[in-house]
C-alpha cells in the first residue's frame, strides 16, 4: 500500500489587526516552508479581499525561482489580482478592467535570502516595492471586478504554481501604503502601527497567545501535504476532471480550451492498452471526487469476457484540479501495471507507480519521485523503458530517457530545444519510435501560443541514434527551425501546427494527423481548423486535408488498419458548445492512403456536452478502441467517461455510480 505523510500548516494564524512594534514576528527562519508542489493555505470567503484599492506585502526566502510561483492569489490566472515570481520577474498583476491585466515587474530576489515584497493598486496604478523601496510601476485605470474568490497564500490554486521556499509576515491592507510606511515595514521598525486598513496579516507561531478584539475575515482553512502519498482506494465510479485554460480571454467562448479533459492531452500517452494474456484493456484516466475539487489518478481495466468494469482504483491526489498533470500507463513483459503519473511544468512533482502484483490495479509501489511533464512511455520486451517527456526551463525542452526496470533511469538526454520548445506526440511499431514535433517561436511573435512548423524523427534503437523518414542521421538536439527533421514549413504559411496522432503503415513508415489554424483563441476568426495528413511515401512527404472541426484542441485518433484501410475516430462535428473544445464524436475512414476522407458513422448526437480527446489504447481490441470523456465547454461541470468498439455499432458510458465491486458499462448508442 503506499502510505499517506501529511504535515499540518495549522501554525499559519491569521490576525485582523497589526501593531508593527508591539507584535513583531519571530526571526525569519521561523517563516512558513512551502515545497513547490503542494503546499498552500486558503481563505476560502474571500469576500473581505474584494477591495478598490490595496496593499500586498511578505516577507520572501526562495529556494528555487524558476517557473511561475506565487506568494498570493485571488481568482483564476490573470483575473483579479495576484502577486507572483514569473520568467524571473516578481509581478504585481492586477486586473484593472474585466479581461484585461496589466503587471509591474521587478527582478526576482537572491535565492535563500529573506527579502520583503509589497505591491500596491491605487485604482490607477500598479507599483510594486522591493525591501521599501519602489523599483517600479504601470498605469492601470479601472476596478478589479466584484467577486468572492478564494484568496491564495503560496500557490494560484491547489497544487498550481507553488511557491518553492519560506513565507512570513504575509499582509493586505485596504489602502495604499506610502513608500515611506511600506520602507518602515520592511525594516520592522518600533515606531510605526498600521492597523489602519489593515485586512488580514499571516506569520508563524510568535502570535498565538495575544487577544485580539477587531472583526476578522474568515480564518484559514490550509492545507500543507509533504507528499500526495495516501493509501490506494476504491471510487464508487467513474468521474472525470473538468479542466480550463486563459478563461475570459476568448470573448464569448470564454476558454482557450476546456471541458471534461480525462483523457487530456495529446503529448500525453498512451491512456490504454490491451493485454491479450489477461483480455483486458488496462486504462488510466484524470477523475475526480464528488466535490470535483481535486485531480484523482485512476486506474482500471474493461474486461472483454464479462464485458465489466471494476470500482477504479484512485492512485493518488494530485492536489490539483489541472489535467496537465494526468496520468498515462504501461504493461511491462512480466504483466505489471505502470503509471507514470505527470506534473505541468516544475509547480508540482512527478511519479512513476507500478502494481505489486502483475496484472493487478488493487496495490501499487510508487518507486520514483522526479518531475517531468507529457509523459510517453513504451516498454520493450528484454529492453525496459524508452521515455520521451518534456522538461520545463527556458521554454518546453524535449528529452529521452532509458529505464531496464522503470526503478533505475538514466539521466535525460536532450532531443529537441528551438527557441521556446516544442510539443510532440509519438508511437512505435516494432523497434521503432517515432515522434511528431512543433515548435514555439520566440516573443514578441507569440511566445508559446504560436506553434508551428512540423518535425518527424525517429529511432530504432531505444534512442542510441535517430534519423528522419529518409534514413539520414540527425544531430541532436535539434536547435535551429532549418533542420533534416523537417517536414513542412508552416511558419512561412503563418499557421499554428497542433499534432493529434501518430501512425505506421505496413511498410513502417510514418503518417501524421495534425490540424491547422490561424491562431490560438477560440472561435471563428481563427477558421478554418483543418484536419491534415503527412505521410512518408517512401521517397517524400505528402500533405492531404481530411475534414475541417471548429477549435484547435478537438482531437482524434489515427489508425492504420491495413494499406486499404485507415480510420479517424474524434469530435470532427460540432457540438452543443460550439467553437468550444469537442463536439460530436464521428468515424471517418479512408480506403486511398489518406487522399480522401468519408465519414461512416457519427457516434454521439443531440449531447448536452461537447465530447473530448479520443484516445487510442496500444495495441487496441476491436471492443475497445477509443476512450474519451465529455463535459460543458464554457462553464465548469460534471464529465463522464466513454469508449467505443472499432466499427462504432455502440457507445458505452461508464458508470458514474456503483454498487457493487464490478458493473456493465451502459450503452448509449
Amino acid at each position: 500500500m503506499i502510505r499517506t505523510v501529511v504535515v499540518s500548516i495549522g501554525v499559519l494564524v491569521l490576525l485582523a489587526v497589526c501593531t508593527i512594534g508591539r507584535a513583531a514576528p519571530q526571526p525569519a527562519e521561523n517563516g512558513v516552508e512551502f515545497n513547490g508542489a503542494t503546499s498552500y493555505a486558503v481563505v476560502e470567503n474571500g469576500k473581505s479581499f474584494d477591495l478598490d484599492t490595496f496593499t500586498l506585502a511578505a516577507r520572501v526566502k526562495p529556494r528555487y525561482t524558476g517557473g511561475s510561483r506565487v506568494i498570493l492569489n485571488r481568482g483564476e490566472a490573470a483575473r483579479l489580482f495576484t502577486f507572483y515570481f514569473h520568467e524571473n520577474k516578481v509581478r504585481m498583476l492586477v486586473e484593472y478592467r474585466p479581461g484585461r491585466y496589466l503587471h509591474a515587474n521587478v527582478p526576482v530576489p537572491a535565492k535563500n535570502v529573506w527579502t520583503h515584497l509589497a505591491g500596491t493598486y491605487d485604482g490607477k496604478e500598479i507599483a510594486i516595492y522591493v525591501d521599501g523601496v519602489r523599483k517600479d510601476s504601470v498605469a492601470a485605470p479601472g476596478r478589479i471586478s466584484r467577486s468572492e474568490a478564494e484568496l491564495y497564500i503560496g500557490a494560484l490554486s491547489p497544487g498550481m504554481r507553488v511557491f518553492n521556499g519560506r513565507l512570513d509576515d504575509v499582509c493586505v491592507w485596504k489602502r495604499v501604503l506610502s513608500e515611506q510606511e511600506i520602507g518602515k515595514v520592511a525594516a520592522r521598525k518600533d515606531d510605526i502601527t498600521l492597523d489602519d486598513g489593515l485586512v488580514a496579516r499571516w506569520t508563524k507561531g510568535s502570535l498565538s497567545g495575544e487577544k485580539w478584539t477587531s472583526t476578522a475575515p474568515p480564518p484559514v482553512v490550509a492545507a500543507y501535504h509533504a507528499d500526495p502519498k495516501f493509501p490506494v482506494q476504491k471510487a464508487d465510479g467513474y468521474r472525470g476532471v473538468w479542466y480550463q485554460c486563459c478563461g475570459k480571454q476568448c470573448g464569448e467562448y470564454v476558454y482557450k480550451y476546456s471541458g471534461g479533459l480525462g483523457t487530456y492531452c495529446a503529448k500525453h500517452r498512451p491512456f490504454a492498452v490491451y493485454s491479450k494474456e489477461t483480455n483486458k484493456t488496462f486504462f488510466c484516466f484524470g477523475g475526480t471526487n464528488e466535490k470535483q475539487n481535486t485531480l484523482l489518478h485512476m486506474v482500471s481495466y474493461y474486461d472483454h469476457a464479462t464485458g465489466t468494469v471494476p470500482r477504479p482504483t484512485i492512485l493518488l491526489d494530485k492536489h490539483t484540479l489541472d489535467a496537465h498533470d494526468n496520468p498515462v500507463i504501461s504493461l511491462d513483459d512480466k504483466g505489471h501495471v505502470w503509471v507514470f503519473s505527470s506534473s505541468h511544468g516544475t509547480a508540482r512533482p512527478s511519479y512513476i507507480s507500478v502494481s505489486t502484483r502483475p496484472y493487478s490495479i488493487d496495490d501499487f509501489d510508487r518507486v520514483v519521485s522526479t518531475n517531468y511533464s507529457y509523459p510517453q512511455p513504451y516498454f520493450f520486451p528484454g529492453k525496459g523503458f524508452f521515455f520521451l517527456h518534456t522538461l520545463y526551463g527556458q521554454g518546453r525542452r524535449l528529452y529521452q530517457a532509458t529505464s531496464l526496470d522503470g526503478r533505475n533511469w538514466s539521466g535525460p538526454r536532450l532531443l529537441a530545444g528551438i527557441h521556446w520548445g516544442h510539443y510532440q506526440i509519438s508511437w512505435r511499431q516494432g523497434t521503432k519510435v517515432g515522434t511528431a514535433l512543433n515548435y514555439h517561436l520566440p516573443n514578441p511573435k507569440d511566445g508559446i501560443h504560436w506553434r508551428t512548423n512540423l518535425y518527424y524523427m525517429e529511432t530504432d534503437d531505444l534512442g542510441h541514434s535517430w534519423h528522419n523518414a529518409a534514413g539520414e542521421p540527425i544531430k541532436l538536439p535539434l536547435t535551429e527551425p532549418e533542420n533534416p527533421a523537417l517536414v513542412h514549413d508552416y511558419r512561412s504559411e503563418n499557421l499554428d501546427v497542433y499534432m493529434k496522432d501518430l501512425a505506421f503503415d505496413s511498410q513502417g513508415r510514418p503518417v501524421i494527423l495534425h490540424l491547422t489554424s490561424g491562431g490560438w483563441m477560440a472561435g471563428p476568426k481563427n477558421d478554418p481548423r483543418t484536419w491534415r495528413i503527412v505521410r512518408w511515401t517512401g521517397k517524400q512527404w505528402k500533405i492531404t486535408d481530411a475534414m475541417i472541426s471548429d477549435n484547435n484542441y478537438d482531437t482524434g485518433s489515427l489508425y492504420v488498419e491495413s494499406d486499404s484501410l485507415w480510420r479517424i475516430i474524434g469530435p470532427t462535428e460540432p457540438g452543443p458548445q460550439r467553437y468550444n473544445t469537442g463536439g460530436e464524436v464521428a468515424v471517418w475512414t479512408s480506403t486511398d492512403q489518406g487522399a480522401t476522407w468519408r465519414k461512416i458513422k457519427q457516434l454521439t448526437h443531440n449531447s448536452q456536452y461537447n465530447h473530448t480527446y479520443c484516445r487510442k489504447p496500444i495495441d487496441a481490441h476491436p471492443d475497445f478502441y477509443a476512450l474519451w470523456a465529455d463535459g460543458h465547454g464554457r462553464e465548469k461541470s460534471e464529465s463522464r467517461l466513454y469508449f467505443t468498439n472499432r466499427d462504432g455499432d455502440h457507445v458505452w458510458q461508464l458508470p458514474v455510480t456503483m454498487t457493487g465491486q464490478t458493473a456493465k458499462p451502459r450503452i448509449v448508442r
